[in-house]
Parts: C-alpha cells; structure tokens; sequence
C-alpha cells in the first residue's frame, strides 16, 4: 500500500471523527495528533481514488471533505481544550508557516484571526525558549504537558513571567502584611522609598 493510500484511512477516519456526534468527537484529539506527528495531511488518497497535496496544514483543514477537514481552527482549539500536548502540536505545525509576530494561524485569510489563549501563548514561549537551549523550559514544558503544573505556573517558574498577587484596598495593614508575605526585604526597602519620595 502507497503512503498516500495508508494516509487516506487516518484522514477519513478524522473526518469522520469531526462530522459525528458529540459522542465521535472523543477520537478527535488521537486521530489528529498522529495526523499532525506523521504529517499524513500532506498526501493522501480520496475514498474516489484522487491523489490530494496539501502545502500547508491550514489549506489542509479548511478545504471541504473528502480532500480536507473542512473544519476551522476555532472548532479544533475548542476540540482539543483539555489535550495540551496535540494543541501545542497544532500550534507547531501551523507556527511553521507564520511571522512570528502574529498570533495562531493569522497569515492565512480562511483561518481568520483567532485570539490565542493564556495557555498557547505559555506553550510557544516555553517552546521557543526550549529550542533556544534553555533547559529549565524544556524540563517545565513537558511538566506541563503531562498536566502536572499549570503554563502559568511553569512561565513563573522559568522566570518568562511575573508573579502577580491580589491586594485589597482596604486597611494598610492588611497590605502591608500581604505584600511582606510574598515581597524580598529589598524590594520592601525600594517600595518604601518610592512611596515616600514627594517628587513622583
């Protein structure tokens, strides 16, 4: 059997997937994370025997069925909410064609222009910084993605973000305690001084 020819069961077996009911889209995240890690949307045999290449996974997904998903990339995102590990697949595939100044799939005009979430954005950078060398993002990355630590946490522990805490208006000294449990002594003294300085 031809690549191609191998590649169509996984294809139809996806479309299917995404065409049936909400029971049929539990297969969904399976189906398309080893059609994204084997690339199989790039050639394939329709169920008539014609011979269909994509270029790019975008084109790929927004064709109609048989010879694409025929799906967008707002329904894959919602589909695979709860599977970080095919998201930040399909975050590659699609990043790999894209300025990286735009946001998910934003250089292709049938993808739209969706906003990408905390948890994507989290993904890309640790990522990016992973492929760059930085071990300690690797290490987080994959904590992440087997669901042990949440991307925020993992960004904080990286150091590719800052810890932020809730402060009530309300009695100083109920701040005062607050920012003492979660700030340094020396960021308590520049805090000081900022605070008494009359000329800001």
């Amino acid at each position: 059997m031809s690549t191609a020819k191998a590649n169509a069961v996984l294809i139809e077996a996806l479309g299917r997937s995404l065409r049936a009911t909400e029971s049929g889209l539990g297969t969904v995240p399976d189906l398309l994370r080893r059609v994204l890690e084997d690339g199989s949307w790039r050639e394939f045999v329709t169920p008539r025997g014609d011979l269909v290449q994509h270029e790019h996974f975008a084109d790929f997904m927004t064709t109609p069925p048989t010879r694409g998903l025929g799906a967008t990339l707002e329904l894959l995102k919602r589909i695979l909410a709860d599977d970080r590990g095919t998201l930040d697949l399909l975050d590659q595939v699609l990043a790999g064609r894209q300025d990286e100044r735009t946001d998910l799939g934003n250089d292709d005009p049938k993808v739209g222009r969706p906003e990408v979430n905390a948890t994507e954005k989290a993904l890309r950078r640790l990522r990016k910084e992973a492929e760059a060398g930085n071990v300690q993002a690797a290490e987080l990355r994959d904590e992440v993605l087997a669901g042990r630590i949440s991307p925020h946490a993992a960004m904080i522990r990286a150091g590719l973000r800052a810890k932020s805490i809730s402060v009530p208006l309300g009695k100083p000294e109920s701040i005062a305690n607050t920012l003492r449990r979660h700030m340094k002594p020396d960021q308590l003294r520049e805090l000081r001084r900022l605070l008494d300085d009359d000329t800001s």
